[in-house]
């Protein structure tokens, strides 16, 4: 890999696995849809003119009705499920659970595209398994079941969102996906945005929050991961799958101050390693790539006939 490859692939580490910090620091200042649709907005604005000027928005004709249920999959419900998650749960922790993406990318695969896995394979979802339920057994016991939940279901979204793309929207430009996706979730989550709004202005370090999930975790990333996919190819790029959890974990450590136990030690460990395992080439019919697990994945998803979120 080229030295842009490797600059381009620590960036995109690094942005993907920032926005569980940066969720737990908006969630103490606004409620889950002003948080949810203050990103899309800021992702959707961003994001549009690169649409129009390259005349991509034509290709979307035709295919609004997948393009709703990827929205729905894939922005609406996980951020949603996900902000609301990290109000009771450790960011690390909800890094490490979102983590279990490609675990539930080769289940779906098994059960509905005919995959057959390899014994390998077959240990990497136990080990895999395992380590979410090491991880989450503690967690429900702190913060409640629900909040582990919600972040699983995030995860299964992060999931069901590529086989979407790759089925119905793989022939669609990128960038066009991304702008229009995002921005039906901006309307979505107006209404309830306006409800909820907040009657003091937020802190500094909230607004900020706000600007970075919007800026860089969304309409940056998207465009730093096309040139990724076009410098080191897909299959390459989706290996930041594995670096955005361990940067979430050392983002909470240092940042908030959350505890390394033991345990979230271990479930890392086995997540990541079973993850690896799980995702390998074998016979029968391969599954999407793994998206990584924050943030819209349209453009992997494109790319990589899988994007990412």
């Amino acid at each position: 890999m080229s030295r842009r490859g490797w600059l381009l692939f620590v960036a995109m580490g690094v942005i993907w696995g920032i926005p569980y910090l940066l969720i737990k620091v908006a969630d103490g200042g606004v409620s889950v849809p002003v948080l949810v649709g203050t990103r899309v907005a800021l992702g959707s604005l961003l994001l549009w003119p690169a649409a129009v000027r390259g005349g991509h928005l034509r290709a979307l004709k035709g295919h609004l009705k997948w393009l709703a249920a990827f929205t729905a999959v894939e922005i609406v419900a996980p951020w949603a499920l996900l902000s609301n998650a990290e109000r009771h749960l450790p960011s690390s922790t909800s890094g490490l659970l979102i983590a279990a993406v490609p675990i539930f990318s080769a289940l779906l695969a098994l059960t509905y595209q005919g995959d057959r896995l390899t014994p390998v394979r077959w240990a990497g979802l136990a080990i895999g398994l395992g380590g979410v339920a090491l991880l989450a057994g503690p967690a429900a016991g702190k913060g409640g079941a629900l909040p582990v939940v919600e972040a699983l279901l995030t995860a299964l979204g992060y999931a069901i969102g590529p086989l979407i793309a790759n089925r119905k929207l793989a022939d669609l430009p990128p960038v066009a996906v991304n702008a229009a996706c995002l921005g039906a979730a901006a309307v979505v989550y107006a209404p309830f945005a306006a409800l909820t709004w907040p009657r003091v202005m937020p802190s500094v370090q909230v607004l900020g929050a706000l600007a970075g999930l919007g800026v860089i975790c969304t309409a940056a990333a998207f465009l730093i991961f096309f040139r990724l996919i076009a410098e080191v190819g897909p299959a390459r790029a989706t290996v930041i799958t594995y670096v955005n959890p361990a940067v979430a974990v050392a983002l909470g450590v240092l940042v908030l101050g959350e505890h390394l136990t033991p345990a979230i030690g271990v479930s890392f460990a086995a997540i990541l390693g079973g993850s690896v395992l799980a995702t390998r080439p074998g016979s029968g019919r391969a599954h999407p790539a793994a998206p990584p697990p924050e943030g819209t994945r349209a453009a992997e998803d494109t790319a990589t006939t899988s994007r990412s979120e």
